[in-house]
């Protein structure tokens, strides 16, 4: 469960708010000698002010495919580039682009949710066949299904807040 929210808290990191963030270029890979390579193990990516971020690549030659990577994502970020570093600047969020981001979120949310559900249905499964086997008892399965419940709430609060967190920072004017 501890897992399924960290995943979580990692795909939040990558969606775009006002703010530069380095973690935005997370999912970006680039064809680095004929393998694709994620960016951060090719440059070095900087955020000098609050909207902006600067990528070093360690390799000059791969400004081009640096920039085309990131101009081919889904991010709507432009890179510009003088020939040594790229600089990104961040734009402003539209109100209609801010509510799009916000149901992203939540999409992400329930995923990550939905992730722990999993991980608490296979656990019951599992005590269930313990059960059958006759190795615990129906009391033990019992107890033991109302501490994992309560596990399940507390990670569950801990991605609902999460998602209210980063609602929040989406929608920031």
């Amino acid at each position: 469960m501890k897992h399924a929210v960290e995943a979580f808290r990692r795909e939040l990191a990558s969606i775009r708010t006002g703010r530069a963030n380095p973690a935005l270029l997370d999912r970006i890979s680039v064809d680095y000698m004929g393998t694709m390579t994620p960016l951060k193990q090719v440059a070095t990516i900087s955020v000098p002010e609050s909207r902006l971020l600067v990528i070093v690549p360690w390799d000059k030659s791969l400004i081009g495919p640096i920039r085309n990577a990131i101009t081919q994502s889904d991010l709507g970020l432009n890179p510009l580039s003088d020939g040594q570093v790229l600089r990104i600047p961040i734009p402003a969020l539209t109100g209609e682009r801010r509510r799009e981001l916000a149901r992203v979120v939540g999409k992400k949310a329930e995923e990550g949710k939905v992730a722990v559900r999993n991980v608490r249905r296979d656990a019951v499964e599992a005590m269930r066949k313990q059960q059958k086997a006759h190795e615990v008892s129906e009391d033990e399965v019992k107890r033991a299904q109302d501490r994992l419940q309560k596990i399940t709430d507390k990670y569950i609060g801990e991605a609902d807040k999460l998602h209210d967190a980063k609602v929040a920072e989406v929608m920031e004017v």
